[in-house]
């Protein structure tokens, strides 16, 4: 498959591969209490400084995490190289305030651009487009600032230029751009206040970046939901980033026109590494999490991150070996597809690809399972982890007991389809119908009203 050239082609990429991984690592990895700790805390220069002289990854760290990576599903993948502290992974001319410059003395965006490029992944880059560290980021009165309430903050803030700042947050971006080849996705972070848009330069940034990545994705936080807005503004991005949580359906504009989203939220509570947080979600939770932001056509971007010397977590490893797992057997249901063109079902949820529908079961069913208003339009029904066959039945006991709304058809996974049986797969059993094309919908429709009729007058189950 040809590599996508074009922001649209990514995007059509992109919104095929349904599934990505993030990892969030830095300073803040040594300290182990979050990626905020130098705001919450309110840190100064030379109190974070000692996370800076302690911060030094084990050789082969990216390599480790761009296999699990792959093996957990994901198709691309996306490593902070500087999150609002300042501190970058990569060995920028600009600034100091690198990983080259502490005991690593490595360029450990260099390493894992690499390594995610040979496990066969799409590569993506988040830069922060905030800065704690640097000396034209205004301090004073900020929300977040680590210096907000420092004393000498209004004589500091009094020399900030904020166009020099600009002018570095641009130059930076142009050095990712330009000094590690191919970059598939670039997520930008975060719009706050007035803080966003053109203050950015988003505009001729982006200009600058296409011109030398033409193929290359980015998301929507230049702005404020910028989007959404009708007309859209030239920066607005390719698509919407969901935080920490999937929205109720899925998301469109102020037009009322479906936009491409992603969700994106964390394995435990944490973005980055922290050594108290041990309330790691279980891989039903991401599959199932997956597969609800598929059903509304959307993306899913897990957030998994690295002890502070670039070790994967004993419990992420688990978890992520079992959604590849199942991934591995289910991914027909994922990989390519969307919403469906039915309402969800109350065992679970509908996805679609093409005419085949994908019934997710997370909850177990008293009795037959019912595919609402869908009597005629089905058929094949088979389980996609192994291919067996599933039965496509009308009521069990016409009538006797046809309180269901006529237009409905049921199935199960043995017989007698009255029978209640456990779901194969607890996390999520994924069945494939095909889907009948209308001229087929009314002969099945006709056949199975038939065979109703005749059971009724035979009074045997159908």
């Amino acid at each position: 498959m040809s590599l996508p050239a074009s922001p649209s082609e990514s995007l059509a990429r992109w919104r095929h591969d349904r599934f990505g991984m993030s990892l969030h690592f830095g300073l803040y990895s040594v300290a182990a209490r979050g990626e905020w700790v130098r705001s919450t805390e309110r840190l100064t220069d030379a109190e974070y400084q000692t996370y800076f002289d302690r911060f030094n990854p084990e050789p082969g760290w990216a390599v480790e995490w761009a296999r699990l990576a792959k093996a957990a599903g994901a198709r691309y993948a996306v490593l902070t190289t500087k999150h609002h502290d300042g501190f970058c992974l990569f060995d920028s001319a600009l600034t100091e305030f690198k990983s080259t410059n502490t005991p690593a003395r490595r360029d450990l965006v260099r390493e894992w651009v690499e390594a995610v490029r040979a496990e066969g992944l799409a590569v993506g880059l988040y830069y922060s487009l905030v800065d704690w560290h640097h000396p034209d980021c205004p301090a004073t009165g900020d929300r977040q600032h680590p210096l907000r309430h420092h004393p000498d903050s209004p004589a500091r803030d009094a020399k900030c230029d904020w166009s020099r700042y600009v002018a570095y947050l641009h130059g930076q971006l142009i050095e990712l751009c330009t000094n590690y080849g191919r970059i598939d996705s670039l997520v930008v972070d975060f719009s706050y206040w007035d803080y966003a848009g053109e203050k950015w330069g988003a505009t001729e940034i982006q200009k600058k970046l296409r011109a030398l990545q033409p193929w290359l994705l980015l998301n929507d936080r230049w702005g404020n939901e910028p989007r959404k807005k009708i007309p859209r503004p030239a920066y607005a991005g390719d698509y919407e980033q969901t935080e920490q949580n999937i929205p109720r359906e899925g998301l469109r504009d102020d037009a009322g026109q479906p936009m491409p989203w992603e969700g994106w939220f964390t394995l435990t509570n944490s973005w980055c590494f922290s050594a108290t947080d041990h309330a790691w979600k279980s891989p039903a939770a991401i599959i199932r999490a997956l597969v609800n932001c598929v059903s509304k056509d959307g993306n899913l971007l897990l957030n998994v991150s690295p002890d502070a010397r670039g070790r994967v977590p004993a419990p992420a490893r688990r978890i992520l070996a079992e959604i590849g797992e199942w991934l591995a057997l289910n991914e027909d249901s994922i990989r390519g597809a969307g919403p469906a063109a039915f309402a969800k079902p109350e065992w679970g949820r509908f996805t679609q690809k093409g005419d085949t529908l994908y019934a997710h079961l997370t909850e177990p069913v008293i009795g037959n399972i019912s595919l609402q208003g869908l009597r005629g339009r089905v058929r094949d029904g088979r389980l996609l982890a192994n291919n067996a066959a599933v039965l496509i039945t009308d009521f069990w006991n016409p009538g006797v007991q046809t309180f269901d709304a006529p237009d409905d058809i049921f199935f199960n996974f043995a017989s007698p389809t009255a029978c209640t049986f456990p779901l194969p797969d607890e996390r999520d059993t994924v069945v494939a119908f095909t889907l009948n094309d209308d001229a087929a919908t009314a002969a099945e429709r006709a056949r199975l009203d038939a065979a109703r009729a005749a059971s009724i007058a035979d009074r045997r189950p159908f």
